[in-house]
């Protein structure tokens, strides 16, 4: 890889230049409203991490939309959150779900989502549906490496092999041009890249974060700060580009990594679950915005 395409890396100085502190003019829809269709009856911890998540990150509400058991434990986690339809400003789906599984009336749940006009996060179960999307919202899709060969494959694109920084990088900035989508490339070294050729980097500072579950906190970040930066973006009637969301997702990606190592350095450096990376999401966040 060359230096012109070498990936930047995503600072606490620029996470904190993303991150929007609310007013006092501020209520529950300017600060985004966050669509969440995630977990199976299979899976239905993904859905609690997800939104759990979105809540710590500064959401101004979840609307969860899933099965019966993971919408009883989202409620009995968060009570806060709204398990009805209604107005959002940016989705996320396929976290904890499996495409193998789903039903015909989820996929075109999915496809309504996928084809619309607000922001989507797309992770997990939910990927294999971008190829095929007719809409041009602005799409972050969240897969780690194993899942990003199974997109590309979907996409009719070349295999390419996955080992060394240079060739995620270039496997992300491929695919983000291929699909018009930004993709985070989830991993110990998380890549984001735009549709236009930016690509930003990640690095995680504790192994502990490779655990189940942590994948789904991270698409709760990620899912917070677009669908708070789309509420923004529709109050100065803007919109928001696919390119925009690559500070989002490199922020997200950054304040995951920074909880992940908070929660560890509670515990002498010591083992964490996923659900300690989310209690972590707010705290982390306050410190960047202080600065």
């Amino acid at each position: 890889m060359t230096d012109e395409w070498a990936a930047r890396e995503w600072t606490a100085r620029d996470a904190a230049s993303t991150l929007r502190m609310p007013t006092a003019t501020d209520d529950k829809y300017s600060r985004g409203v966050l669509g969440v269709r995630t977990g199976s009856e299979r899976y239905p911890g993904a859905a609690v991490l997800g939104v759990e998540a979105a809540h710590r990150a500064g959401i101004g509400m979840v609307r969860y939309l899933g099965p019966e058991r993971p919408t009883a434990l989202v409620l009995s986690r968060r009570p806060e959150t709204v398990a009805a339809d209604g107005r959002v400003q940016a989705w996320l789906i396929g976290s904890g779900t499996d495409a193998s599984e789903r039903s015909a009336a989820e996929t075109a749940a999915l496809r309504g989502i996928l084809n619309g006009d607000a922001p989507v996060v797309v992770d997990a179960g939910a990927l294999d549906l971008v190829p095929s999307r007719t809409a041009e919202a602005p799409l972050v899709v969240t897969p780690h490496d194993r899942e990003l060969a199974v997109l590309r494959a979907a996409a009719g694109l070349d295999p390419t092999p996955l080992h060394r920084a240079a060739e995620r990088e270039a496997a992300a900035r491929d695919t983000a041009a291929a699909l018009g989508v930004t993709v985070l490339l989830k991993g110990a070294r998380t890549i984001v890249a735009t549709p236009a050729g930016d690509v930003l980097a990640v690095e995680s500072p504790t192994p502990w974060l490779a655990t189940a579950g942590t994948g789904d906190v991270l698409g709760g970040i990620v899912g917070a700060l677009v669908a708070g930066a789309a509420a923004q973006a529709a109050a100065t009637e803007c919109d928001l580009s696919t390119d925009a969301l690559a500070p989002l997702a490199a922020t997200a990606s950054l304040v995951h990594v920074l909880a992940a190592a908070a929660a560890s350095n509670a515990r002498a450096g010591g083992p964490i679950t996923a659900l300690d990376v989310a209690d972590a999401v707010a705290s982390v966040i306050g410190r960047l915005l202080q600065g």
